[in-house]
C-alpha cells in the first residue's frame, strides 16, 4: 500500500470570519493537492478562530451546516480529504469539534473534544463523550482527537488498541507549552505505535500566543516533518510499511498486562 501523503496547514486564518477562512482553506487545498496530498489537516477551531470570545454561539454551526457544505465542495473539487476544527451546535449544546470530509465530499467522521482546556473552553463548550472516533482513507485507519486530548496517554492508547494508524490532532498550543509539540507528541506516537499529525495555530490571537511547531510524528518516535513558528503548509508521508515494521519490532502493545492496570480507572 502506498504512503498516504498528508498536508498540515499551520495557520490561524482570519479569526471571526468563516468566509475568509474558507478562502484560506481553498488555497491550502489546491496547494496540498498539487503536492500530491490525499489529506489536509487544519488546526483547532480553524473555521472561526480560537480567540473569538462571546462570538462562539453566533459562529457555531451544525455538523452539516453551510460551512461543512462549503468544505465538502472544496474536498471534492481537489479530490482530497479535509479535516478541520469548528464550533459545533447541536440543539442547545456547543462542542469544540473537528470533522473529517472525504475526497468525494462525504462526511466521514465528527469528533467532539473530550478534555476541555482553560476557562474559555469550559465556559462555552460541553465535553464530548466518545473517546474513539475513526474513519478509513485509502486503507489507513484514521482516528480523531483535539489538542489537550493527546496529552492524556490513555486517549492515545485507546486509539492504538482500536487499530488507529494515523491520529489527527488539530490543536491551539500556546505559550508556555512548546514542549508538548516538541517532546510529548513524538513520545505518544512511539509508545502507542501510530502516526500523529499534530497541527497548530500560529502567532498572537487575542490573549493567546500560539507557538506553531506542527509535526507529523512516526511510530518509531521520529518526527517525519516539522513546521517552524509561522504560517506554513507542511507535507509528510504516512508509510504503512514503516508502521508494520515498527509494530513488529516494538513490543509495547504485545507486552501490556491490563490485569495490573485496574487501579488507573
Amino acid at each position: 500500500m502506498p504512503p498516504l501523503r498528508t498536508a498540515l496547514l499551520q495557520s490561524s486564518g482570519c479569526p471571526g470570519s468563516v468566509a475568509r477562512n474558507i478562502e484560506v482553506l481553498e488555497d491550502a487545498a489546491q496547494r496540498a493537492a498539487t503536492g500530491g496530498a490525499r489529506l489536509l489537516v487544519c488546526p483547532e477551531l480553524f473555521l472561526t478562530g480560537y480567540a473569538i470570545g462571546d462570538d462562539v454561539p453566533r459562529l457555531a454551526e451544525a455538523a452539516d451546516g453551510p460551512a461543512a457544505q462549503a468544505v465538502a465542495e472544496i474536498a471534492a473539487r481537489h479530490r482530497l480529504a479535509i479535516h478541520y476544527g469548528y464550533p459545533e451546535r447541536d440543539g442547545d449544546a456547543l462542542y469544540n469539534a473537528a470533522q473529517l470530509i472525504g475526497p468525494d465530499g462525504t462526511a466521514l467522521a465528527n469528533y467532539r473534544k473530550t478534555h476541555l482546556f482553560g476557562d474559555f473552553e469550559e465556559r462555552w463548550f460541553t465535553p464530548g463523550d466518545r473517546p474513539v472516533v475513526q474513519a478509513e482513507l485509502d486503507g489507513v485507519r484514521i482516528g480523531l482527537l483535539t489538542c489537550y486530548d493527546v496529552e492524556f496517554p490513555e486517549n492515545v492508547r485507546a486509539h492504538a488498541l482500536a487499530g488507529t494508524d494515523l491520529l489527527l490532532v488539530p490543536t491551539a498550543l500556546m505559550h508556555p507549552f512548546p514542549f508538548v509539540a516538541e517532546s510529548v507528541v513524538p513520545v505518544r506516537a512511539f509508545e502507542s505505535q501510530l502516526y500523529v499529525a499534530y497541527v497548530n495555530r500560529t502567532g498572537p490571537e487575542g490573549e493567546f500566543e500560539f507557538v506553531g511547531l506542527s509535526c507529523l510524528a512516526g511510530p518509531d518516535g521520529t518526527v517525519r516533518a516539522r513546521a517552524g513558528r509561522g504560517e506554513e503548509l507542511l507535507l509528510g508521508d504516512v508509510d504503512p510499511d514503516l508502521l508494520t515494521a515498527s509494530r513488529a519490532g516494538n513490543p509495547y502493545l504485545r507486552d501490556r498486562r491490563p490485569g495490573l492496570y485496574g487501579s488507573l480507572v
